[in-house]
């Protein structure tokens, strides 16, 4: 974050709304036709930036803290993002559907980021290919397959370019690939698109642009059978490319040590002139363990009856119930509170957090905002329980429409205080 002291006749500005008057700094340069910003992101009278709405846009990511929507941004609008505090949101779109056809501006996770963006919310797009499908296998630079792929990125990059802060080239690409071609496809077309996308966005934006590169998430680096050459490349290529920022990682995980063996593995290998991103995390992998368990005892005592709830009652199948008929905050919040696998754990959000900003090389860190539609489709005993890392849970809590949407527990607290933590910080 830039330094910088506001005239006598301003008041003190709080560190969120440097996020939004310093957004110059995020830029790589002055972009193309705003020949009246200086290197600040100001016009020339000095006055901020402003989107089509009259809010400043958000500045140079350090540090910040932002909402998950994924693919689905039901329910994320401007007022459930000011509710939280968050000038950041993430989301992800599929490169298969703009290769079948569709519009990039008609994916609703595009659409979202386009409309928030003009909002002045900073917006991290991802870019994600798969190719686990049966039947697909990675492309080959130079191939028509590969030039396919290119093509459909192209589509993206004309729609999103200049308006989206950051771009993640890549969802999630080694889970998204089989793993026999791991260690021999994935780096060979990952870095071929990189390569593809910074000749396009420097051709496109010869005086700059203010959408940064990072490359997609590393997952599951607390498993050692993840850990390979092709790792090791990944992060050896971000540092070899001083047109990538950096790169992002997802630790969905079972504990917090396991969290640890992310920062572990990355910041040594990782240049430190580089930053990282942590769009997607959470403890769903520990959620998942107790799915098969019995409801807590204290819970079916306080709510058992009006629920209709047995001894015998699972966690997945108390789920599944409260997806089909949503539950009143007070049940919700008493199942989390009342089960120890989660109140023991109640901070895992706030503590990572806090631990990627001690690191002094965190760019933005995303938390699932919504309960997603997916998330509560077709709940088994072996469902990994993403509702229970949203911010706002409305596909398990009974709400009145129009009305603010209902909060998980402690969760949503913990992210409010981490945004006014954000603004307590020293000024860079």
């Amino acid at each position: 974050m830039q330094s910088g002291r506001a005239p006598a006749s301003q008041a003190p500005l709080s560190r969120r709304r440097l996020f939004g008057l310093s957004a110059g700094a995020f830029l790589a340069a002055g972009c193309t036709g705003d020949a009246d910003r200086d290197d600040r992101g100001n016009d020339t009278t000095g006055r901020p930036k402003s989107t089509e709405s009259g809010r400043p846009r958000a500045a140079a990511p350090d540090g910040a803290l932002g909402a998950n929507f994924n693919e689905d941004p039901t329910y994320v609008d401007k007022a459930a993002l000011d509710g939280l505090g968050t000038s950041w949101v993430r989301g992800f779109t599929v490169l298969d559907r703009v290769k079948e056809g569709m519009a990039p501006e008609r994916l609703r996770a595009v659409r979202a980021l386009l409309d928030l963006h003009s909002q002045g919310f900073g917006t991290i797009l991802a870019l994600k290919f798969q190719f686990r499908k049966e039947g697909r296998t990675v492309p080959a630079p130079g191939t028509r397959e590969m030039r396919a792929e290119l093509a459909a990125v192209d589509k993206v990059l004309e729609t999103v370019l200049d308006k989206v802060e950051i771009l993640t080239l890549g969802n999630e690409p080694f889970l998204e690939t089989r793993p026999q071609e791991r260690r021999t496809k994935l780096n060979p077309f990952y870095q071929a698109v990189a390569k593809h996308v910074i000749d396009y966005r420097d051709a496109r934006f010869p005086g700059g642009c203010r959408t940064r590169l990072h490359m997609g998430a590393l997952n599951h680096l607390d498993d050692p059978a993840m850990l390979s050459d092709a790792t090791e490349e990944w992060i050896a290529f971000v540092n070899r490319t001083v047109q990538l920022d950096g790169l992002d990682m997802h630790p969905h995980v079972t504990s917090a040590g396991a969290a640890q063996k992310y920062l572990d593995y990355v910041l040594p290998r990782l240049d430190r002139a580089k930053k990282f991103l942590v769009t997607e995390f959470s403890l769903v992998n520990h959620y998942q363990r107790q799915m098969p368990k019995p409801l807590p005892a204290p819970f079916l005592t306080a709510h058992g009856k009006d629920l209709g709830l047995g001894r015998d009652t699972r966690v997945w199948q108390f789920l599944k119930a409260a997806a089909a008929r949503p539950l009143t905050e007070e049940q919700w919040r008493d199942f989390l509170r009342m089960s120890p696998w989660f109140e023991d754990h109640k901070h895992f959000m706030r503590d990572q957090v806090t631990a990627y900003r001690e690191t002094g090389r965190l760019a933005v860190a995303t938390y699932g905002v919504v309960q997603g539609k997916a998330s509560v489709r077709d709940i088994t005993e072996k469902t990994k329980p993403w509702m229970l890392n949203s911010l706002y849970v409305p596909r398990t809590v009974r709400h009145e429409r129009g009305a603010p949407l209902p909060r998980s527990y402690t969760v949503s607290d913990d992210f409010a205080a981490l945004q006014r933590e954000q603004d307590r910080l020293p000024k860079r």
